[in-house]
């Protein structure tokens, strides 16, 4: 049986446990804390800080715990467990031997607290259920005004009499040309385009895609300057805007607005 006085001595020689107990106080953790962190009894760290190895279970255990312990703390686990194995007494390592075969009974190692379970809000579950429901419901509306802008409005051309419709047709024969330059025109003001200057200060991952589903630029990009162009908007996808510039039509683009943790994804129109 190991004395308070042998313990002591051990301690006042830097053994593992006066190391573990320096270390423990050099980092302003408490027993209470390393314990809860651990799942180890309070009293099984006091026990390897003071090296008192009869208030320790088995040695295997017991060496587990110094293990863990230094890891916890920082230290190198080999040289805590060599110490360990070196400051062991033989008598209760024989004891732990003789012990092998009996069966296993808990320690009370794997304390949990049952004092930070889960709790469940009700108000916080109605709030989900009446948020779900209002989603179904707009979903519902949504889906109801887009069936009714689809549908084909009514031909006024059936409450007209055979003479109106001639009428009609002469009159939209004299104005075809103009509805043909008209048409035209509007097509070519429809289809307008943007710029964007791309400058990547080092290698980035980028994904742009312009309205029409057309890919601008996709992938793993090397340093330098980037001209793109396209329908807007457009879907932008930056791995890290540490190393990325944009401009769209000659304006800067402020990438840190969109971005989250270096990474932004967003749409872009001018």
């Amino acid at each position: 049986m190991i004395t308070p006085s042998s313990n002591t001595q051990s301690n006042a020689q830097g053994s593992f446990g006066a190391v573990l107990q320096q270390a423990r106080k050099n980092k302003q953790v408490t027993l209470e804390a390393a314990a809860a962190e651990l799942f180890i009894l309070k009293r099984h760290l006091e026990a390897l800080e003071s090296e008192n190895f009869a208030e320790l279970p088995q040695a295997a255990f017991a060496r587990g715990f110094a293990i863990n312990y230094a890891k916890y703390l920082g230290l190198d686990s080999a040289k805590i467990a060599s110490s360990f194995d070196a400051a062991y007494p033989n008598e209760l390592k024989a004891k732990s031997t003789s012990s092998i075969d009996t069966p296993l009974r808990p320690m009370g190692t794997l304390q949990r607290d049952t004092h930070n379970r889960i709790r469940f809000n009700p108000l916080l579950i109605i709030g989900v259920i009446g948020l779900i429901i209002l989603a179904v419901f707009l979903f519902r509306m949504v889906s109801n005004a887009s069936k009714e802008n689809t549908q084909e409005p009514v031909s006024a051309v059936e409450d007209m009499s055979a003479i109106e419709q001639a009428q009609g047709a002469a009159i939209n024969s004299d104005a075809s040309g103009v509805g043909a330059s008209g048409s035209a025109l509007n097509l070519g003001t429809a289809a307008t385009t943007a710029t964007l200057n791309l400058v990547l200060t080092s290698d980035a991952v980028v994904s742009i895609t312009d309205a029409s589903g057309n890919s601008l630029i996709n992938g793993s990009q090397s340093a330098g300057n980037y001209d793109l162009s396209g329908m807007p908007p457009f879907n932008v996808q930056i791995d890290n805007i540490d190393n990325v510039s944009l401009m769209l039509n000659q304006q800067p683009v402020a990438l840190d607005t969109y971005a989250t943790d270096k990474q932004a994804t967003f749409e872009l129109a001018p």
